[in-house]
């Protein structure tokens, strides 16, 4: 049904077709005209994907008509994933394309700072220092310069520190610092070589009653620096009220799961000032700006003209506005250059070339290539209306090649014709641009200052056309993409992308041994182009033996893969280190995996990383073979169970029944397994039996909103939910319950086996408990009490249950050694 809904939603008003050029309707086109006239920005700011009041986005953008623009400190890298596995950067590469997805329904644009989500702060300090809070705040005003808002509005406080995500505040305080910095020429002087310096006029923070602790004290707070307005109207022509555009934007956020139920009628937002005037009109957000085209000199005509043409706009012929629109452009090239120059002149033409009708396409041969790689281009220019058109010229952007044509587009007449272009050497493989170099636990290395900011990298390739319209020639560009057409599906598109000559990956990401036999590394080569010939080989840390020592690879077609398979033995004593494999041709070495991301509601995301793998020497025992997993939100903890010997079963709905649960030695529970999957709710009972029956059933970590059992009955005994976490991966552990069998059998656990853990300790640990639970571990963050709930243990029957909340999802596919020993206790418990 959403995917129906979207589809509707994208023919009706908002987006593109199938990532391909973007659709539009008279409706836009007449919502497009009417923002001419509005001259007004605004940026909102917060720390995260999701942070975002989409509500107030799409009303900025879409009832007011103002530039708006939200600035996401991070790219959400630290989070969770619930429609797959990816984690750290190549999630925050999701969530960034989520996020575009958004603005694309709401209207709004979208930046980023540098800062790294690094994983859940409890304090801005720490945050701050993690992130280099100089830096991040140089972002914060390198966007405020570039964007220009007249108003800036923070999602969160920037004074109760503590009382909330260390990001979330951080967010705040920055951009409350930043608005007195960004109008001085000694603040941050060398980002003047590319922008100017910019005042914004207002400073709101967008509150609610949730900041003040409930509805009763909000209704009693003095309210003097407070606005309201009611960002639910209702938009007759694309019948929809805001909070419903707001609600479909918000659950593009799919990895996290923000898909609700669609708000209708007068929704009230509240926005305080913190910084310049309070308006009188306390109903307009802009009140005392001027928004009009009187605010560039000699403007004020084109305002009156764009009006007349809002007036006589034919919906049943849109290209009747072409001759107006045509002349609007050419009295802004008149103007002096400015900010609102630019964006309003790229404005017009994209409206000019909307009423024409124009279907304008460049599609690639293939959706890849190579350095010196020769590709055929296939041009489509299709003019739907009566509106003259020529077209004059196509070059692609970088490349030699450039076509004069002047063509007259005739209306509904098909153009196609095609050009080869050779991929240039000088071309940069495509790759999100913030991971192309190594960067830090809390900021991402980019180098180039003109960079910072931007929500993706360029295109891979663009082509550049320019198009005679009433005697005045209009410039154009539109994205290299490479079409496919399904016999299901019907035409898609993805975008062109540059890569590699080869891609070289370790299947797997982390390689445990758990004793001195030799194993085999699987090593996948895949080719970027026609006839790769090389040799294969793996960089090895001291200690550690392959055999054979390379493999001669032969790939004759491109995107042929073929997969080597190395034996590697370990040292005899227990070891960590990384491994990488090269390919090395013609005395060049590549190293670089070429990773794809296919989610429908995003565009494939083409990303070149440094191929490694963590190999990992361990002692450890552990009792029982046979595992049965029910998958959750998705995490990489079965690979990792079959790393050290384990056989693991993924158990679907119809798996889960007494008969096939019993030949297991356990079952473990995936993360969330009981926030997003609907028939937990009928198996819990079969699982309660099987733990009653001599099993033993392992939890991981729920969240207490969303259940899909009664929270008492989530365990065999009661016990409750929070939110509370050890964010902390260094923070000390104390070992509770120091005999308990799973702190000895089969192996001895020590304070020692929770050294260099990733990211955090846990989250959503329990906070009271029956007494026939054990709590086997105890830690806490800085200044905090002690957390015991994130391991908990249970005899059940003839079984044991065992809820945890540590961060297994994290530390076992991140080869953390104590972890394996640990779960391995867990998964033993009983077995003698």
């Amino acid at each position: 049904m959403k995917k129906i809904l979207f589809s509707l939603i994208a023919l009706l008003y908002f987006t593109s077709s199938s990532f391909g050029q973007e659709q539009w309707n008279s409706a836009k086109i007449h919502h497009g005209i009417k923002k001419l006239n509005f001259l007004g920005s605004a940026l909102y700011v917060a720390a995260h994907p999701d942070d975002e009041n989409t509500r107030l986005i799409s009303y900025l953008s879409n009832y007011e008509q103002a530039n708006t623009a939200y600035l996401s400190l991070t790219r959400g890298d630290g989070g969770q994933n619930l429609i797959g596995t990816e984690l750290k950067e190549l999630l925050g590469v999701i969530r960034t394309q989520e996020l575009l997805a958004a603005r694309k329904l709401d209207g709004g644009k979208q930046f980023f700072t540098r800062a790294n989500d690094f994983g859940y702060s409890k304090h801005p300090d720490e945050t701050l220092a993690i992130w280099n809070k100089q830096e991040v705040l140089a972002d914060v005003v390198w966007t405020i310069r570039n964007f220009k808002p007249d108003i800036i509005i923070n999602r969160f406080k920037h004074d109760t520190p503590g009382s909330t995500h260390g990001h979330h505040t951080s967010s705040a305080v920055l951009s409350y610092e930043a608005f007195d910095l960004v109008g001085s020429q000694k603040s941050f002087p060398e980002q003047l070589k590319y922008t100017d310096v910019w005042q914004p006029k207002r400073l709101y923070m967008n509150t609610s009653w949730w900041f003040y602790g409930s509805r009763e004290k909000f209704a009693e707070a003095d309210k003097t620096r407070m606005l309201s307005v009611d960002a639910g109207v209702y938009y007759p022509h694309i019948g929809m009220s805001n909070g419903e555009i707001a609600m479909i934007s918000r659950a593009q956020h799919r990895c996290q799961g923000m898909g609700r139920a669609l708000n209708r009628g007068s929704q009230t937002e509240y926005l305080e000032v913190l910084k310049g005037e309070v308006p009188t009109n306390k109903e307009d957000i802009f009140d005392g700006i001027n928004t009009t085209w009187s605010r560039l000199k000699g403007g004020a005509p084109i305002g009156t003209k764009v009006e007349k043409i809002i007036s006589n706009f034919n919906f049943e012929a849109p290209s009747k506005s072409v001759p107006a629109l045509v002349e609007v452009y050419q009295m802004i090239e008149k103007l002096s250059d400015s900010h609102w120059k630019k964006i309003k002149k790229d404005e017009v033409a994209a409206l000019i070339r909307a009423c024409t009708g124009l279907y304008a396409s460049v599609t690639a041969s293939s959706y890849s290539a190579v350095k010196g790689e020769e590709i055929e281009l296939t041009y489509e220019f299709t003019n739907r209306s009566d509106a003259g058109l020529e077209l004059l010229d196509v070059s692609v952007s970088g490349y030699e090649k450039d076509s004069t044509l002047n063509l007259v587009l005739n209306a509904d007449e098909e153009n196609k014709f095609y050009t080869k272009v050779t991929i240039p050497q000088s071309a940069s493989i495509s790759n999100p641009y913030w991971l192309n170099e190594k960067g830090s636990l809390g900021m991402y290395a980019v180098k180039d200052q003109k960079e910072r900011g931007h929500p993706e990298s360029p295109s891979a390739m663009t082509v550049a056309y320019n198009l005679k319209i009433k005697n005045v020639k209009i410039p154009y560009t539109t994205t290299v993409n490479y079409k496919s057409v399904d016999p299901v599906d019907g035409e898609s598109f993805r975008p062109f992308v540059i890569i590699p000559e080869v891609s070289v990956g370790i299947v797997d990401n982390v390689i445990i041994f758990a004793d001195q036999a030799e194993k085999e590394v699987e090593v996948k080569v895949q080719a970027g182009k026609k006839g790769v010939e090389g040799k294969l080989s793996l960089a090895l840390p001291a200690g550690w033996k392959s055999n054979p020592s390379h493999f001669d690879i032969s790939l004759s077609k491109k995107e042929e893969t073929q997969n080597f398979k190395f034996k590697l033995t370990p040292p005899k004593t227990e070891s960590e280190a990384s491994l990488q494999a090269i390919v090395e041709i013609g005395g060049k070495k590549f190293v670089d995996e070429v990773i794809l991301i296919d989610y429908e509601h995003i565009p494939v995301q083409t990303i070149s990383l440094p191929n490694s793998a963590k190999i990992v020497k361990l002692s450890i025992e552990k009792k029982g073979s046979k595992i049965g997993y029910i998958m959750g939100a998705g995490d990489k903890i079965p690979e990792s169970l079959k790393q050290i010997g384990y056989e693991v079963i993924l158990l679907e709905d119809a798996d889960i029944t007494p008969e096939n649960l019993k030949t297991f030695d356990a079952v473990i529970c995936g993360i969330r397994a009981y926030n997003t999957r609907e028939k937990m709710k009928f198996h819990q009972s079969k699982l309660m039996d099987y733990v009653k029956n001599g099993g033993t059933y392992i939890v991981q970590y729920n969240t207490a909103h969303r259940l899909k059992v009664k929270s008492e009955e989530l365990g065999p005994y009661p016990f409750k939910l929070s939110r509370e976490r050890v964010a902390d991966e260094y923070a000390a552990v104390t070992l509770l319950a120091k005999e308990h069998p799973i702190l000895n059998e089969p192996n001895k656990i020590t304070e020692k086996d929770f050294e260099n853990w990733v990211q955090e300790r846990g989250l959503y640990f329990p906070t009271e408990w029956d007494d026939k639970y054990t709590a086997i571990l105890s830690s806490h963050d800085l200044g905090e009490p002690d957390r015991n709930g994130g391991l908990l243990v249970s005899e059940f029957g003839e079984g044991y249950y065992i809820y945890t909340g540590y961060s297994w999802f994290r530390e076992l596919p991140a080869g953390v050694p104590g972890a394996f020993r640990l779960f391995a206790n867990m998964i033993s418990i009983g077995k003698d």
